[in-house]
């Protein structure tokens, strides 16, 4: 039982307020030293602990985490995503819906650049909400799609949230195989991962739109005049760049030009390239550079952090057998596989009101996934079933982080209850998503089969 007394210690310190990485790493030390004292846990195995940091800092797909981070943050602080919105809203003037569909794809655009749920949500938040309002959309359908679109970060890609997850797979994939007895075994990579979750992520999007146009012209809202009239050039010029630039990156990883560290390197120059050739007051100067390292810098330590946290509780949780708990349970459970993806998926929905992405994908994914690939499920399709539910669960009240975010940024005259409201139909939506990926797993595994067989 001493494994999962130590995930009930780390809940009740991350309730407490204390950092992740330091509980984790903490409730860790804690119990590797009780297991010393009392005889349950052999010192030695924390003398594997130096090969996994050298590990984690020799890690070439990792490297593409701050250049990802770099990227979006350049995209952001050279408000090249607001410009795109005033154009696309001008481009619509005189449409009652012609904003929501403005919103759904900038957000689309800001969650393939950055892939940080937090930032994509405070910026759409900052940018379309008071615009939406002002055109008297009804509240819940303004912060619903606001928070719903923000959370798109998860499955778009390029996305910190899949090179991470992609990476945990790629080795749970390798030690179920070795596991098994298959001493030269298959691979996945981010890239197999990208590919997976491409067309499950554009169909989130088109649900998105067709919610919301059909219940604008149910419920239509005042036509938007007060925007200034943009031609179809203009729009062009601020949509072509950021686009180009998001094709080009996920083009050379999908058509294996490049691996998604190189693409990465690649994105963040062409983002540094678009931020100084920006005209007025959003052009890249060094002020606004140091701006963007610094918030860089501050991302990937945070990641990188919490990664050394995970990476000694981990390693200590399998030092008191819990890998072997987890399986013990697993094969118990009634259903087979079913229930055992079934219990999975549940767990990791309600581990998402509490934890980031982040710290699920480095302290849970490695316990359950060699069990669960193990037992022949498809590591593409697990990883984008992951990565859905954790958005589903960002975004699901009362507890989403989403709904957090984007509260601190919504006028004190919109309830919170309404916000609540608002994105229930979209929380729908990924849910059918989600049936929709367990019916047909080919949503997710056909396209990286096409591109790598």
């Amino acid at each position: 039982m001493i494994p999962l007394a130590m995930f009930a210690a780390t809940f009740a310190g991350l309730l407490a307020g204390y950092p992740v990485a330091l509980t984790l790493a903490g409730v860790a030390l804690l119990f590797a030293f009780g297991g010393i004292l009392t005889g349950t846990f052999h010192a030695a195995d924390l003398g594997f602990l130096p090969g996994r940091l050298f590990g984690i800092m020799t890690n070439q797909t990792m490297l593409a985490v701050p250049l990802f981070v770099f990227m979006g943050v350049v995209l952001e602080k050279t408000r090249i995503a607001e410009s795109l919105l005033a154009s696309m809203t001008g481009l619509f003037r005189g449409s009652s819906g012609g904003l929501a569909v403005s919103v759904i794809t900038v957000g689309m655009l800001m969650a393939a650049s950055t892939g940080i749920v937090g930032a994509t949500v405070v910026t759409m938040g900052l940018m379309a909400l008071p615009a939406m309002l002002r055109q008297e959309y009804p509240s819940g359908l303004a912060t619903g799609t606001i928070a719903a679109t923000g959370t798109l970060g998860q499955i778009i890609p390029p996305s910190i949230a899949l090179v991470l997850l992609g990476d945990v797979l790629g080795n749970a994939y390798q030690q179920a195989q070795l596991d098994a007895g298959v001493f030269a075994p298959d691979t996945v990579s981010v890239g197999d991962l990208f590919a997976g979750a491409l067309i499950p992520g554009l169909l989130l999007v088109l649900l998105y739109l067709i919610y919301a146009v059909a219940r604008l012209r149910a419920a239509p809202v005042p036509a938007l005049t007060r925007a200034p009239e943009v031609s179809l050039t203009r729009m062009l010029a601020d949509l072509t760049p950021p686009l180009a630039l998001i094709v080009l990156v996920l083009g050379a990883i999908l058509g294996g030009f490049a691996t998604p560290t190189e693409a990465a390197g690649v994105g963040a120059a062409g983002a540094l390239l678009l931020g100084i050739t920006r005209t007025g007051s959003d052009r890249l100067n060094p002020g606004r550079l140091r701006e963007v390292c610094a918030s860089t810098l501050g991302t990937t330590s945070m990641v990188f952090f919490i990664l050394i946290g995970a990476s000694l509780f981990s390693l200590v949780f399998r030092g008191f057998g819990g890998d072997e708990l987890v399986q013990g349970l697993f094969e118990r459970l009634p259903g087979g596989v079913p229930g055992a993806l079934a219990v999975v998926m549940i767990v990791i929905f309600l581990l998402g009101f509490i934890l980031d992405f982040i710290e699920i994908t480095f302290v849970v994914v490695p316990i359950v996934g060699p069990i669960l690939l193990g037992m022949g499920i498809d590591p593409v399709w697990l990883g984008v079933l992951i990565a859905v539910n954790l958005q589903t669960s960002f975004l699901t009240p009362p507890f989403g982080f989403a709904l957090f975010y984007l509260r601190g940024v919504t006028p004190a005259q919109v309830p919170t209850a309404v916000i609540y409201r608002g994105v229930v139909p979209f929380v729908l939506l990924q849910l059918l998503l989600l049936a929709l990926l367990l019916i047909w797993p080919a949503l997710a595994t056909w396209l990286p089969e096409r591109l790598y067989g």
